[in-house]
């Protein structure tokens, strides 16, 4: 793969600046075609599709930010030198091709192309179908932009494909694929991971927990919950499960209080059975199967535990790994509680919504991972290049 200097992938991003802000027109009439298609029974898919002014504004940013960050190729991790004179130098390096899967939202075709791009990767953009018109025009502008500085538009790439020819696609590559990744529902990431040959980064899913422990500030916990829940449900980093101490003070006016404050903004509020016995008149949960859903709506389930191990097995068992939140004042439950889940972000008295590159001083993300290899949390610019190790001898032979 063609290595590109750190000026000229800079200079490229300039040009992608400049372009999205003169071009402002033409993406937000190709976003209305997209949007005057699209029916409004999914408002969480909904949300993500639409594009204006602010959104684009939050594209230039992202990528003001990313040419701003240190080329992250070439850098070295660790240098040797060891007994028999071989030099060993392990430097980081491109991927190499990146497919990113992803619906609805348009500005994933800037925020993962810049990333990738940076990085020194290829990059396959395949969006969802509501999303066409505006992917079609913000991929033009990307090519506009390696047009302007003597670069090949190959290296940004919109692939236009129905599910049967993506199917063929991850398993057959026409061309090198050394990594993708799906951002999506369950359903997407499922059907990514059972088609493809390559290294498949699983991103996106939430389903996130938060434990209210029996010597939480009440008042914060209010607070959270609601910021959690209600700031943006479409995200992948919103709350859809509060777990309640049965031995917090005022159990009962507590879980009421809570219920009338969700519900004032205009939460839908599901309990477990033992959570019915004091808000009677909330919809019990009678499948298991909804400790396991993530909401994307106004919804939110309220279960009750008895102990703080109780709480950790729970949510290790039923969470998505993205997010899981402790809402208390003793700081040794809050230790516990944070080394024993096994999510890509552990909270202390603090709202997931935090789970994002930029507020998390990652910057722009391509997604929030919520595997293990080869990293977990933001992808961000330094975690989209893997490592190569480079060794220098003098007619070395191994006896």
């Amino acid at each position: 793969m063609q290595l590109i200097d750190t000026q000229t992938k800079n200079n490229v991003l300039d040009s992608m600046i400049s372009i999205l802000d003169k071009r402002r027109g033409d993406i937000l009439e190709a976003n209305k075609k997209d949007l005057d298609a699209f029916s409004r029974d999914d408002q969480a898919l909904y949300d993500r599709l639409v594009v204006n002014d602010a959104k684009i504004d939050g594209m230039i940013k992202a990528i003001s930010e990313v040419k701003n960050q240190e080329d992250p190729v070439n850098k070295e991790i660790s240098s040797l030198t060891l007994d028999s004179g071989l030099e060993v130098n392990n430097r980081t390096a491109p991927f190499g091709t990146i497919m990113i899967i992803y619906e609805s939202r348009p500005d994933v075709t800037i925020e993962a192309a810049v990333l990738a791009f940076k990085a020194n990767n290829k990059i396959l953009l395949k969006g969802g179908k509501e999303a066409y018109h505006s992917n079609v025009i913000l991929v033009d502008c990307w090519h506009q932009a390696l047009r302007e500085n003597d670069l090949k538009k190959e290296w940004i790439t919109m692939l236009q494909m129905n599910r049967e020819q993506t199917q063929e696609f991850l398993r057959n590559p026409d061309e090198q694929l050394d990594l993708i990744v799906p951002r999506g529902g369950e359903r997407l990431i499922q059907f990514v991971k059972e088609h493809a040959k390559c290294a498949v980064l699983v991103s996106g899913r939430g389903n996130n927990f938060l434990y209210v422990h029996k010597d939480a500030d009440w008042k914060k916990t209010l607070e959270v919950i609601v910021n959690a829940k209600t700031d943006k449900i479409s995200g992948c980093n919103a709350l859809d499960k509060v777990l309640v101490d049965k031995n917090i003070p005022n159990y009962e006016e507590k879980l009421q209080e809570l219920k009338k404050v969700l519900t004032a903004s205009e939460v839908k509020v599901i309990v477990d059975e033992e959570v019915k016995k004091t808000l009677d008149d909330c919809e019990v949960i009678l499948d298991k199967n909804v400790w396991m859903e993530e909401f994307l709506a106004l919804k939110i389930a309220i279960g009750a535990v008895d102990t703080l191990d109780d709480a950790i097995e729970m949510i290790n068992r039923y969470s998505g790994g993205h997010s899981s939140a402790i809402l208390t004042e003793d700081k040794e439950i809050a230790k516990k509680f944070m080394e024993h889940i096994d999510s890509a972000a552990v909270y202390h008295n603090a709202s997931t919504r935090f789970t994002d590159g930029g507020q998390m001083g990652v910057g722009a993300e391509l997604a929030i991972s919520t595997d293990k290899l080869h990293h977990r949390g933001p992808l961000g610019l330094k975690q989209l290049v893997t490592n190569k190790y480079y060794v220098f001898g003098d007619g070395h032979v191994r006896v």
